[in-house]
């Protein structure tokens, strides 16, 4: 398979720094994602099981996620099945599979990839050559809609449940029992729902120390650009807050804190381990971290002459204060966002958002002042109780930001507004209420359109249909089983993306079905009606969201109980029990300061070969910018805004060529020994990449760019290619003004040389593509040379290492 033929080729290679390949292990188990390799390996849960998984002697993790529709349609048509990044291997020969539940919308993917990688898609077609087929995440709270799928539910933290399933695996393998005996088997682990196994309820697992739970330190390093590109360390998890909205704060209480100490050591590991420059503090609330303070100035000290960024998800408007501000804003300002939710005390008293006008007046004061240019404001629309007032109350919020930004800076900023409809939650004080129609939704939009002015606001208005269907699926009981299955049928697939969500078959498969997605997204429940989730327990009692669901239509708050009272929600636990008091204490350094030598630049000559020359010029850069940050190479960086190294590369490869002679010229503090770290370099280089050379450079040289001029190039044409190269002996034709030389070295391979002209620089795809009449992912392609001309033509190397214009 020619993965060059294929949109971003970099998703399918594997081949990434971290990534571990193990040899024939007893329990294979592939995580699956059902999104997008740039989704997937954003997600920390997927880095944490890989890590744990990994770690046990008899077993491997391995990933596997949904392929982009070009891939998919190649798969499907070529017959070839799913399989895994680390060794190819399909998904119906693993063991185990894991999939990670995440956003109901993705239900259809997860079904197609169970087709595609040749597992029956419904659970009682699976035989005994057939994996267990198992899913984990926050949809698992309402297993309903894909019972008829899954093997196994994991309900709640995974780190300490997945090493008791892979042992009782290895006991179930060595005993040789049937599927039957094994699914018994885990339905007795806590945490572990098995359809059919008759549990009456199961309750939902939970870690209660984040210091003794595993994390990774080495996660794999992406060549794409993914959404969250940076090492990201979860702080906390559990919210007491008590957003009665927000299914995350209630399912994962309680509120637990890895100390700070332990985050400190993590951030160092990782940063040695993937040469990322950011770092980013993930938790439900993120501003209530006891010691974020301490520990963010902690993070600065230590780190701060690599500079590294640290960015925190979005924050409640009570936290946003400007000593937090300054020492997020250390090394530069990364974008900023804020969730009011609701734009009137009233209605935010409902949900149980606590900040006053004042409050978020003064969040704008702060970040307006200390330079931000880039805020993000999130609301909901069609909340319980919400009326006309609280809908027209949100302009002024949004435009109040806009005033505010203009007083403090003459720049422009950047204003996005993100409105996206309400969707009522299982185990949430909401779950009785049924989501606002879909035209009260499309008026209310309407009227924020109208309202809000067309320059200085970004509007971006999350899909009302998938919000739509997204309530249907997270409120739905076993008669959704039958809709997913006509899904799987009609084709539907990667629903999450606007480009791909087709409503035509989901229409269809509510036809076929008899089922209606208002129906199910807008039905209320009694206070004593059974519910299709009723049989996962979360740890809080029904008494208590009930109670809350009245006090949301009274409108009365209830308070934070990590800093109040106990509310009884039935958890248990003492308030501030799993809370950090650690003392983070003075961090120095750990690097001594470098400034003090005046910089010298240095050129590098380096290669890059198969597998990572499908990569395109910015993977390749980022690609080496992180490996000379984990070799600790002392990069110069610039001044300003935003600081990044000092590094200049020569002209850009295209994705699917190689190159074996190509540079790049750094800027680093002495001392520096050329040969001392390229050997070092090279240590923590992925295969595919190699520094070959090193030299100073000395005096005033003209830059890469600017002197290259001349490109070599070797061309290979596959075994049954005919290709007639006798007009190539006629001069080459159009392409007569760039073809400097060329070399006919037997019938399938060919050197040439092309040369940049002041009218006509060089088109290297519409040139070979012309040549030859072939596609470039066609031909092989190998950069062999680049040179300039100093009264004949020399490499960019021999420029710095011989006196310019010498012989």
């Amino acid at each position: 398979m020619n993965i060059l033929k294929f949109r971003k080729p970099s998703r399918y290679i594997n081949h990434e720094v971290n990534s571990i390949k193990k040899g024939t292990p007893l329990l294979r188990v592939a995580l699956a994602f059902p999104d997008i390799y740039e989704i997937g390996m954003s997600h920390l849960g997927l880095k944490i099981l890989y890590h744990i998984i990994n770690g046990i002697d008899y077993a491997s993790a391995e990933r596997v996620f949904a392929p982009w529709p070009d891939m998919k349609a190649y798969l499907e048509e070529s017959g070839s099945p799913l399989a895994s990044l680390e060794t190819g291997r399909p998904l119906r020969e693993f063991g185990i599979v894991g999939f990670s539940l995440q956003y109901e919308l993705s239900y259809p993917t997860v079904l197609a990839m169970l087709r595609i990688g040749g597992i029956p898609v419904r659970r009682e077609e699976r035989g005994p050559g057939d994996p267990f087929v198992i899913g984990g995440g926050p949809c698992t709270v309402n297993p309903a809609p894909l019972e008829p799928f899954f093997d196994a539910f994991l309900v709640g933290d995974g780190e300490e449940a997945v090493l008791e399933m892979a042992e009782l695996w290895r006991q179930w393998k060595a005993s040789s029992g049937n599927r039957e005996d094994f699914l018994r088997a885990l339905s007795g682990v806590e945490g572990f729902h098995v359809p059919g196994e008759g549990q009456e309820r199961v309750q939902m697992r939970v870690v209660s120390s984040l210091d003794d739970a595993p994390f990774p330190v080495s996660p794999a390093v992406p060549y794409t650009q993914i959404v969250h590109d940076r090492v990201n360390v979860e702080i906390s998890r559990g919210c007491t807050r008590g957003c009665r909205f927000c299914q995350a704060g209630m399912v994962y209480r309680p509120l637990r804190e890895r100390t700070p100490g332990r985050i400190l050591r993590i951030v160092e590991e990782s940063l040695r381990n993937t040469g990322y420059d950011e770092v980013s503090f993930t938790s439900l609330s993120a501003g209530d971290y006891t010691a974020l303070r301490p520990l963010l100035r902690a993070v600065n000290n230590r780190f701060s002459d690599r500079h590294i960024t640290i960015s925190l998800p979005s924050l409640r408007v009570g936290a946003v204060q400007k000593d937090l501000l300054r020492e997020i804003r250390q090394v530069k300002k990364t974008g900023f966002t804020i969730a009011p939710e609701a734009a009137t005390e009233r209605l935010r008293a409902v949900i149980n958002k606590e900040f006053s006008p004042e409050d978020y007046e003064k969040a704008l004061h702060a970040l307006f002042s200390e330079g931000w240019l880039n805020l993000k404001l999130y609301f909901m629309i069609g909340l319980p109780s919400e009326t006309d007032d609280d809908i027209e109350a949100i302009p002024g919020m949004v435009l109040q930001a806009l005033r505010i930004a203009k007083k403090y800076t003459r720049k422009h900023v950047n204003i996005t507004l993100s409105i996206s409809p309400f969707v009522p939650k299982p185990h949430t004080p909401f779950q009785w209420s049924g989501q606002e129609s879909q035209e009260e939704l499309e008026r209310k939009v309407g009227y924020l359109r109208e309202r809000l002015p067309r320059k200085g606001i970004n509007l971006k208005v999350h899909d009302r249909t998938m919000s739509l269907l997204e309530a249907a699926l997270s409120r739905g009981g076993a008669e959704t089983g039958d809709l997913l299955l006509e899904l799987c049928r009609q084709g539907a697939y990667l629903d999450g993306w606007t480009e791909h969500f087709d409503r035509q078959k989901w229409e269809a498969a509510f036809d076929k079905t008899g089922l209606s997605p208002e129906g199910l997204a807008s039905r209320t429940f009694e206070r004593g009606e059974p519910l299709p989730w009723d049989g996962v327990d979360i740890g809080l009692k029904k008494e208590f969201l009930w109670r809350e669901h009245e006090k949301a239509m009274r409108g009365e708050w209830t308070g934070d109980c990590s800093t109040t009272t106990c509310h009884a929600c039935g958890l248990g636990c003492k308030s501030g029990e799993f809370l950090s008091r650690e003392d983070v204490g003075f961090q120095r350094r750990s690097h001594q300061e470098t400034g003090r030598f005046s910089p010298v630049k240095v050129r590098v000559r380096f290669s890059k070969t198969s597998p990572l020359d499908c990569l395109s010029h910015l993977e390749l850069t980022t690609a080496l910018l992180r490996g000379l940050r984990r070799a600790g190479v002392p990069l110069v960086y610039s001044e300003g805004y935003s600081p990044s190294p000092r590094v200049s590369f020569g002209p850009p490869l295209s994705v699917g060529i190689g190159g074996l002679q190509e540079y790049l010229d750094m800027e680093v503090y002495p001392p520096f020994d050329p040969d001392e770290f390229i050997e070092r370099i090279n240590h923590h280089l992925p295969e595919g990449l190699r520094v070959e050379d090193m030299a100073f450079v000395f005096g005033k040289v003209p830059s890469l760019t600017s002197f290259i001029t001349l490109y070599e190039y070797e061309v290979r044409f596959p075994e049954d290619a005919g290709v007639d190269l006798g007009f190539m002996l006629r001069g080459g034709g159009e392409f007569r003004e760039n073809l400097h030389k060329f070399d006919i070295m037997g019938g399938k391979r060919v050197k040439l040389q092309l040369l940049d002209r002041p009218e006509k620089k060089v088109k290297v795809r519409e040139m070979l593509e012309g040549l030859f009449g072939m596609s470039m992912e066609e031909l092989k392609v190998i950069r062999t040379g680049l040179f300039g001309f100093r009264k004949r033509w020399i490499t960019p190397m021999d420029l710095v290492k011989v006196p310019a214009g010498g012989s």
